[in-house]
């Protein structure tokens, strides 16, 4: 993206995208232009209205297409507004022009920041494409000017989206491609690209003789090797403290033994835990951040094949708590289990979050608009759900009662990993948190925002990269 320092000073381009508040009233105080959007007005199809959008060709002017985007009421103007609305106005062009310049609503109601990083958030992410397998490529939108943007938010802006898109791509590319290994082999790149990260893998082998006993479990089924990835960013050497971060990385997810019996087209998508943190590891290093951050890929491929564990079988995991498999599509708490006994060991860190597509039952809860999140410290839920506000990527929390446990009682061993229907979402939970030895601790479930049926207007594709905004906003404010 480019910043033009005036709207006088903006080249030809494409198309020009023009803010409007509701009734009609410019949302910017550029002289001159009233010739080229007053007949576009007088007509009454456009009236400024929150979601609307109106693709007008002015007779003169620099650009080919006036896109006129309606904001709604200036008091209720919100960062999320704004980056629904000019993503519409990029996927109202998007195949037809190269170039667009863009006019950043002047208002008191948002910081300048605020208006330049939302807008960024809808032009960058809404011209996302996936066309890695077509053979006709998808167009985009190749150039942004923004007028008047600030520019140190326009660094953190692309910066961030483009380790939103990074993630996308994972989640979104084959399963066979985006294996555990994969998956490490992106994560030495990121050390290979910046001092500031130290990764780790432990492969298949490793693995046993570490006695991670629940991930080894969970790859048996697999000709994919299993694999534990530690990043380890350093941003402030100086200081002891330390913030994990934990995803879930099951490359593809069959169910094991107990096969999913539907929707199984989408499971490449549950690594998108892993691949949220792949990206905030990512943002941390190349914005800088000065805090410690342990970034830690719980990583296999849930197949089924003559080694595939049983249900009814009983694992020991790195905690040395046992665990009896009532269910092999429970999967993804085994591994995070394991991953976070590991890290609590190696590391020990004092605040530990862990996220990951976990249970149906949270899509049913909360559908596709929020995810759940749940620990043992209200602040750090608390200082999460802020961070998911202000990015949009909200969360809602839930309970972890004492009565839950019950739910989770095994006859022939420490605890099984899955119980009964009820409070499935909240079982996750209850079973990690038997893992967590000391230190603050949340977990989140994207089960039903990571890969999603219906499309905001600045997430293009299924694949979301949920997650790596809401992270990264969160580990900034640690740095305040």
């Amino acid at each position: 993206m480019k910043i033009v320092e005036s709207f006088a000073k903006r080249k030809s381009a494409d198309a020009l995208f023009l803010p409007f508040f509701e009734g009609k009233v410019p949302a910017f105080t550029q002289k001159g232009l009233t010739d080229l959007f007053e007949p576009a007005l007088k007509a009454g199809d456009f009236r400024g209205e929150k979601g609307s959008i109106l693709c007008h060709y002015p007779m003169g002017g620099n650009e080919k297409r006036m896109i006129l985007i309606g904001l709604g009421k200036e008091n209720e103007l919100t960062k999320e507004t704004l980056r629904r609305a000019y993503a519409s106005a990029v996927a109202s062009v998007k195949s037809k022009a190269k170039s667009v310049n863009v006019q950043l609503p002047e208002t008191k109601a948002l910081k300048s920041s605020e208006i330049t990083e939302a807008v960024g958030e809808g032009l960058l992410l809404a011209n996302y494409v996936y066309d890695v397998n077509k053979t006709e490529k998808e167009k985009t939108i190749e150039e942004f000017s923004l007028i008047g943007a600030d520019s140190k938010a326009i660094k953190r802006v692309e910066t961030i989206c483009g380790s939103v898109c990074y993630t996308r791509d994972m989640v979104i590319a084959n399963a066979d491609t985006v294996t555990p290994m994969f998956l490490a082999d992106r994560a030495k790149d990121l050390a290979k690209q910046y001092t500031s990260i130290k990764t780790t893998v432990l492969d298949r082998q490793q693995i046993k003789k570490q006695k991670l006993g629940l991930i080894e479990a969970v790859g048996r089924g697999s000709d994919r090797e299993q694999a534990l990835i530690i990043m380890e960013y350093q941003g402030a050497p100086k200081s002891k403290d330390k913030i994990a971060l934990i995803g879930k990385g099951i490359s593809f997810d069959t169910g094991g033994l107990n096969i999913k019996t539907a929707n199984m087209e989408t499971m490449r998508d549950d690594m998108s835990g892993a691949g949220a943190v792949l990206g905030t590891i990512r943002n941390c290093a190349q914005l800088k951040l000065p805090l410690n951050v342990i970034g830690v890929l719980a990583s296999a491929e849930n197949a089924i094949g003559p080694e595939s564990y049983k249900p009814g079988d009983v694992f020991k995991s790195y905690s040395g708590i046992t665990v009896e498999i009532t269910n092999t599509d429970a999967e993804g708490r085994l591994v995070l289990a394991d991953a976070i006994a590991y890290v609590q060991k190696k590391f020990a860190p004092q605040t530990m979050v862990d996220i990951g597509t976990l249970t149906g039952g949270v899509v049913i809860a909360l559908g596709e608009e929020v995810s759940a999140v749940m620990g043992n410290d209200d602040e750090l839920a608390k200082e999460l759900i802020a961070a998911g506000e202000t990015t949009y990527e909200r969360l809602w929390q839930l309970p972890l009662y004492e009565e839950y446990n019950g739910l989770l009682k095994s006859k022939f061993a420490d605890i099984k990993n899955a119980g009964p229907r009820k409070a499935s979402s909240i079982q996750v939970g209850m079973f990690l948190k038997k893992f967590v030895e000391k230190g603050k601790w949340a977990h989140i479930d994207i089960a039903g925002t990571a890969f999603t049926d219906e499309l905001k207007s600045y997430q293009p594709v299924q694949a979301t990269g949920v997650g790596v905004r809401l992270l990264t906003t969160f580990l900034e404010r640690k740095c305040l």
